[in-house]
């Protein structure tokens, strides 16, 4: 497979052939640095892991020159920690047992043109046409982030609507989903097999010496998810990672993304305020928004 940035890779950890390892992925990540992944696609990798029907993809936008460091990478050049960085994704492909890795190693994809992103998610996703794809929100914080996701959803919708993915999902990393209403919430299950989940989060001793516990952090929040997404009934899960869903956006290539997302963001405000009007009308408060 060709790609736009000339120094970008498609790792294929078993050595299978190009065309039918492709072929073979049903669920496939699709983020701005490495460990994006491996945060927000969990569930997918799990569901995968071991299975002879169902395999799991990554592609990985940024080359990883750009990470914070210290400890032992404190006095890596950019370039040491591109192969650092690179190597961490490659190990977390064996362990987690991806079909296939797709490392685009663009230096900062805030600042190219996203056309080229976009044309390289296309042609991974002919080539493949999984049934699930997990990427970055958007109401993420993280700019780079955020073009990955619009890179995504262009890709997506320039495919013909009979090969396009089933489900967008649109995954928790650099802002929380707890806010978004019940109805609207994707929870994945993100308790099975918790020796793989440290075992592929673990990998990025670049970033945990760094300082950015993501090892810690990421189960944390699967935990504080599965705690309190439900305030009158037992836990049904040990651990949940939320998402927004993001189908409609690739079911309709003429949907509003912005309005979209506004409806989400409207939701939230409406549900804040019709808990909050009648106790501050008491009070002889009202809203001014």
């Amino acid at each position: 497979m060709k790609f736009k940035n000339e120094s970008s890779e498609l790792y294929i950890p078993n050595g299978v052939d190009e065309k039918k390892v492709l072929e073979s992925i049903t669920h496939l990540a699709i983020g701005a640095h490495q460990d994006d992944a491996e945060i927000m696609a969990y569930s997918g990798i799990a569901e995968c892991f071991g299975k002879k029907d169902k395999n799991f993809g990554a592609i990985i936008a940024t080359d990883g020159r750009g990470s914070p460091r210290d400890g032992f990478y404190k006095n890596f050049s950019d370039e040491q920690m591109k192969h650092a960085r690179i190597a961490e994704q490659k190990k977390a492909a064996d362990i987690g047992q991806y079909a296939a890795l797709a490392l685009l190693n663009y230096h900062d994809v805030e600042n190219i043109p996203q056309k080229p992103m976009a044309d390289d998610i296309y042609n991974f996703l002919m080539a493949s046409k999984p049934e699930v794809v997990y990427t970055h929100n958007l109401a993420d914080k993280h700019g780079g982030h955020i073009c990955v996701v619009l890179s995504t959803i262009e890709a997506i919708r320039r495919m013909p609507k009979e090969v396009r993915p089933k489900k967008l999902l649109g995954c928790e990393v650099w802002r929380g989903l707890d806010w978004l209403d019940d109805n609207s919430k994707i929870l994945l299950n993100t308790s099975y097999s918790p020796n793989l989940a440290n075992s592929l989060l673990s990998v990025f001793d670049s970033q945990i010496s760094g300082g950015k516990r993501y090892d810690l952090a990421t189960p944390a929040r699967w935990l504080a998810n599965a705690t309190y997404a439900a305030s009158h009934s037992a836990d049904a899960s040990s651990h949940l990672s939320y998402a927004m869903d993001l189908t409609p956006l690739i079911e309709n290539e003429n949907k509003c993304i912005s309005s979209f997302v506004e409806n989400h963001l409207m939701d939230f405000v409406n549900d804040v305020k019709n808990r909050l009007a009648p106790n501050l009308k008491n009070k002889n408060e009202d809203f001014n928004f």
